[in-house]
């Protein structure tokens, strides 16, 4: 069996990213599970034939047999099994990808917990996607950010193979979740509450709580916070900012509630986070840290 992978950088502070990504030519009946993964894997068949097998939301076994030019997405938490065919192996290629918006992305192409088989429809994009994929797997040492600029290039294509997809503008719940999601990013810097939030959308907090997590999967609340964390990692990483601009900058006046919120959602202290992963020049003294 021949392998080729690579973990990527840490770069979970952004709204889309890359984990690990790579390549694998099975041997005959190679198989790998019963496992559980903690982030989306979609894996592209180059080549040969093997078995899925999978749990729905109500974890009812499924079995699917599929073929070359065909796929399946993993999601979060999802019990999977796949087993490369005895006399014709697969070879297949994978990425895998999380970030605040995974859950949302995921859901446009169609494919999820109850229906994560990837059969094309339209040839263009399918091969369009997996010179995407081949791409992000061959050129593993180009910079982050730009293969990250090929995962939504991938995710694009992905949702154009499988079907005629245009925006649901009748979907009203999905278009109280856009405007959402807009106010918080344009705002999130600001004191805002999930009241000004659920008012922007001009629903209740109570409904509107309820509609956010079903499409998100957080509570706004934790959304938000999640997201300030995001951009206090980002700023972090890359300025000398002090820990007490930054909190400032993400919406923490407070440096004190800023540091147990970071602490909370990342397990450190912010100060402990830069030394561990910062990449800003330490020469330069504009804006210098603590």
């Amino acid at each position: 069996m021949s392998q080729d992978f690579t973990i990527f950088p840490s770069m979970n502070f952004v709204d889309l990213g890359l984990y690990q990504f790579g390549r694998e030519d099975c041997d005959p009946a190679h198989s790998f599970g019963p496992a559980i993964r903690n982030h989306y894997l979609f894996h592209y068949i180059l080549s040969g034939k093997g078995t899925f097998m999978w749990q729905d939301r109500k974890g009812r076994e499924n079995t699917a047999v599929l073929k070359a030019g065909q796929g399946f997405m993993i999601s979060p938490q999802q019990i999977t099994t796949y087993i490369a065919d005895e006399r014709i192996p697969w070879t297949y290629c994978w990425l895998e990808f999380d970030g605040l918006r995974a859950r949302e992305t995921v859901e446009i192409t169609g494919l999820g917990i109850n229906q994560p088989i990837y059969r094309p429809v339209h040839r263009e994009f399918a091969e369009k996607m997996r010179d995407e994929m081949l791409y992000i797997v061959l050129n593993k040492k180009e910079a982050p950010l730009h293969l990250i600029g090929h995962l939504y290039l991938f995710i694009d294509a992905l949702t154009r193979s499988v079907r005629d997809y245009q925006p649901s503008e009748g979907n009203v719940k999905d278009l109280y979740i856009k405007e959402a999601l807009a106010y918080i990013e344009n705002n999130y810097m600001n004191n805002i509450s999930v009241e000004d939030i659920a008012e922007r959308s001009g629903l209740n907090r109570s409904y509107f709580g309820k509609i956010f997590r079903n499409a998100v999967g957080k509570s706004p609340q934790e959304f938000l916070i999640s997201y300030r964390m995001i951009k206090a990692a980002e700023l972090l990483k890359l300025t000398r900012y002090s820990v007490s601009q930054i909190g400032t900058a993400v919406g923490y006046p407070n440096q004190l509630h800023f540091s147990r919120a970071f602490k909370a959602v990342y397990g450190v202290s912010p100060r402990n986070w830069r030394n561990a992963n910062s990449t800003a020049d330490p020469s330069d003294h504009s804006n210098p840290g603590s």
